[in-house]
């Protein structure tokens, strides 16, 4: 099951750094930011370790506040949050056509969430790529518990050079994952060649929208916050995105930004004038709570030593992830289903 109690977070804090070693991952992490002064280049050419040390960081954050499934969903009024998300893991699924005995690979897994979802609703079998040795070790487990390790696994590898044969997989998805690589038509020529001929790729990418104003410098500072926040080189375009799946060699069956048309606006479980008791850490009173106890924590010396920073740069990408949905510059949902033609 996953991680819900106070000392499970502050144990969790650093992944796999040690823990005199967290602060400093902290330096080192925060300095790669334009919010903190750095450069979208350095963010790219070292993003292994900036999106690794993200990932070590704030983990254990995110399986405090989000479960098992680190993503935003499209929600219908009356829709709980754990119930949109499943939801939105069920639509994959169902887009892609899966089927019993398919053989389908997550890219960016996390600690396995969707994978496990989607293999129990689609009776797959569902590999979990991932490059970051802490959420593969946490994600291992949780197959353990739900009583999937047969049918689910993980590799960890880079999805920008994947270390499996061309033309391995049924069915191909990426659930706000491929958003780290720092060149988008790379990492989709990766999926592409593993995707057997014919077959799907289906995607829900971060993205900024049509209104983003790049000479806006609210805009600005809102795409930095959620980039600092979410260990992201870049935040690039839905029209971006969508020519380079194209230049990367995909026929595009359908693509729609899916946070147009969603009943509850994505952005609300953190929204400041939300409550709710069933996603409660994931409101605002919620988030102030968690960030009073690691503060609490770390004084005492039962979480690192730069955990509070951790918790103050997530706080920092909520912040922006709710004026960016707000003024409808950023989305976390834009969709697109794709195929790998028959013959090249």
């Amino acid at each position: 099951m996953s991680r819900t109690g106070a000392l499970d977070l502050a144990s969790g804090v650093g992944g796999k750094i040690t823990k005199d070693e967290v602060k400093s991952a902290v330096d080192d992490y925060e300095k790669y930011h334009g919010y903190y002064g750095g450069k979208e280049e350095a963010r790219k050419s070292n993003y292994t370790d900036m999106v690794n040390k993200y990932y070590d960081l704030a983990t254990s954050f995110y399986e405090y506040g989000w479960g098992e499934s680190f993503h935003f969903a499209h929600r219908w009024n009356g829709e709980s949050l754990r119930e949109s998300i499943k939801r939105h893991e069920h639509f994959l699924a169902l887009q892609l056509g899966l089927k019993q005995g398919m053989k389908v690979l997550d890219v960016g897994c996390g600690i396995g969430g969707p994978l496990r979802e989607i293999a129990k609703f689609s009776l797959t079998s569902v590999t979990g790529l991932n490059n970051n040795e802490y959420q593969i070790s946490r994600g291992k487990e949780l197959n353990r518990v739900a009583g999937v390790s047969g049918t689910c696994d993980f590799v960890k590898a880079d999805f920008m050079k994947m270390p499996f044969s061309d033309n391995t997989f049924d069915a191909v998805y990426a659930i706000e994952a491929t958003c780290h690589a720092p060149d988008p038509v790379g990492c989709y020529k990766e999926i592409y060649r593993v995707l057997k001929p014919g077959q799907c790729f289906a995607v829900y990418e971060w993205c900024i929208t049509d209104h983003y104003d790049p000479n806006n410098a609210t805009h600005k500072k809102i795409k930095d916050e959620i980039e600092l926040g979410n260990g992201l080189p870049d935040i690039r375009s839905t029209q971006q995105c969508l020519q380079a799946v194209k230049d990367a060699g995909f026929e595009v069956i359908w693509d729609k930004d899916l946070a147009d048309d969603s009943p509850v606006p994505w952005y609300l479980p953190l929204d400041p004038s939300r409550f709710s008791l069933s996603s409660f850490r994931l409101t605002t009173v919620g988030r102030t709570i968690t960030r009073t106890m690691v503060k609490a924590l770390e004084y005492v010396g039962l979480a690192p030593q730069g955990s509070e920073r951790v918790s103050n740069f997530l706080e920092k990408a909520a912040e922006g992830l709710v004026e960016g949905g707000k003024k409808e510059i950023f989305t976390p949902m834009y969709f697109f289903l794709v195929r790998k033609p028959l013959s090249e």
